[in-house]
């Protein structure tokens, strides 16, 4: 029985990470005065320091990467198309965020784009669950905290209405 390769497996790997952190990285174009701006919004009392959100923002693309990669490596499999399609859409839909609330100072959009971005996320983990459970189960932080997120956008949209248009 003749093994398989390692190599590929690792630029796979690297190219899944390197696409998550990619997603990131436009993200972060669209909030570079983001500590400020947060700063000076008003903010429920349950609102995280801005300090908090690199941090849980970089281990959720890092786990994000390695549950695309683990559906990646099913390859052959018919089954893997459609959920990695929904990962990147929804890779874009997070980076747009950043963009609608940070940049663009505009809370309605932000947040109804949060909430297509919740859909695509969950549709994503399902799609991961059913070609590789363990992939799914790495999304489900990223589910919790897009769910708190979204709770996050509306709180502050509503306390911030003349900052954050819409």
């Amino acid at each position: 029985m003749r093994r398989r390769s390692v190599v590929p497996d690792l630029i796979g790997l690297a190219a899944w990470l390197v696409l998550s952190f990619a997603a990131a990285a436009v993200g972060a174009l669209g909030s570079r005065d983001a500590d400020i701006f947060y700063q000076q919004l008003v903010r429920p009392g349950w609102a995280p320091p801005a300090s908090v959100f690199g941090p849980m923002w970089s281990g959720l693309y890092l786990l994000m990467g390695i549950a695309a990669w683990l559906v990646w490596r099913q390859r052959g499999s018919k089954e893997t198309r459609w959920p990695l399609w929904l990962f990147v859409l929804q890779l874009l839909a997070n980076a747009l965020w950043s963009w609608l609330f940070f940049r663009w100072h505009n809370g309605a959009l932000a947040f109804c784009e949060i909430l297509i971005l919740w859909v695509l996320v969950v549709c994503t983990a399902v799609a991961f669950w059913r070609a590789r459970p363990l992939a799914g189960v790495l999304l489900l932080p990223y589910v919790v905290w897009v769910t708190f997120a979204a709770a996050l956008c509306l709180s502050i949209w509503r306390l911030n209405p003349a900052e954050l248009r819409g």
